[in-house]
């Protein structure tokens, strides 16, 4: 475990340094948004509504929607004059019975643990909400922005550690827009569901309960992999060990890097694809293409000297038949 903040609990003259740890992690399944032609995952644009323009990062700045549906544009100027706190206490404000708190305000669940010389006063302070049976109510800084939290002890596999909760603020809890009216049950009703509750009466235990959906999933998609029923993407971590992946890789990258240079790679795609001769015998042809060409051309060359002194012979003949006339 990694410690995400670090404070101190004070409550009358007595501080506590302590460390805080995420008491809680999801197991929730999640799926991407793929193609599925080709398992490809879907990116999405972060578009203008108005412009229908794709806006860059650094344009995107905090707006805040007025009931009427217009926007107030809060420049990071305006952030800053928020206020905010960075204070590392954990300040007790009282101590109150724990029937007190509803459940339904509970957000977070973080562990307490103390630091350095704060082991006693830690243990005083695990020790007077157990014999007092009560939560302590505080107010903490997480994430610059101020929150109440109560502490309560928690029995857990490594012993009895302090667990910060943070809470909701009352006006974030919603009630209910509707009334459930029944007539008065009947008392053998009442009765019947009263026995009905016994028989179901009993401790609970965390470990008797399973996400079976979570378990489906993993074995859905394990007997997928076996059966190859699987995409190969380019974010592929994985190889596959086929000579035929790597050959693909490899080609597509100098097909990719003679495209940048303006060459034309389709020529050489199909022509690699044709021919089943290794790479050196191609160079070989070259060669001996090379040198077949080599008499060609010297004999053209001697073609066209020997027209050229023709051509100076018959013009000597013409000069001197001139000059005899």
């Amino acid at each position: 475990m990694r410690a995400i903040w670090k404070g101190a609990v004070s409550f009358g003259l007595v501080s506590v340094p302590v460390k805080l740890y995420a008491a809680t992690e999801s197991h929730d399944v999640s799926f991407r948004q793929v193609h599925a032609k080709d398992g490809g995952r879907i990116k999405y644009q972060r578009v203008c509504s108005l412009d229908g323009e794709e806006v860059a990062y650094a344009d995107i700045a905090k707006g805040y929607e007025t009931e009427d549906g217009e926007m107030v544009i809060l420049t990071d100027d305006d952030m800053a004059e928020l206020p905010s706190t960075s204070s590392r206490e954990i300040a007790v404000e009282k101590f109150v019975p724990r029937e007190q708190i509803d459940p339904l305000l509970f957000e977070k669940s973080y562990y307490l643990e103390p630091e350095g010389a704060g082991a006693k006063p830690y243990a005083l302070l695990r020790q007077a909400l157990k014999d007092a049976d009560r939560m302590a109510v505080v107010t903490v800084a997480l994430r610059q922005r101020t929150t109440i939290a109560v502490l309560r002890v928690r029995e857990t596999e490594a012993g009895e550690v302090i667990v910060l909760q943070t809470m909701m603020w009352p006006d974030e809890v919603r009630v209910p827009d509707f009334k459930v009216e029944v007539d008065d049950a009947k008392p053998q009703e009442v009765k019947m569901a009263q026995m009905l509750v016994e028989t179901l009466a009993g401790d609970f235990d965390a470990s008797e309960f399973e996400d079976d959906y979570a378990g489906a999933v993993e074995a859905l998609v394990k007997s997928k992999i076996e059966g190859g029923e699987i995409k190969r993407t380019q974010t592929s971590t994985k190889t596959s060990g086929e000579v035929v992946d790597l050959l693909a890789a490899l080609q597509r990258s100098v097909a990719a890097a003679k495209s940048a240079r303006g060459e034309d790679a389709d020529a050489d795609e199909d022509s690699d694809e044709d021919s089943d001769e290794p790479a050196p015998a191609k160079k070989t042809t070259a060669r001996k293409s090379t040198a077949k060409k080599a008499p060609a051309k010297k004999a053209a060359a001697k073609k066209t000297a020997t027209k050229k002194t023709a051509a100076k012979k018959s013009t000597t003949k013409k000069t001197a038949a001139k000059k005899a006339s």
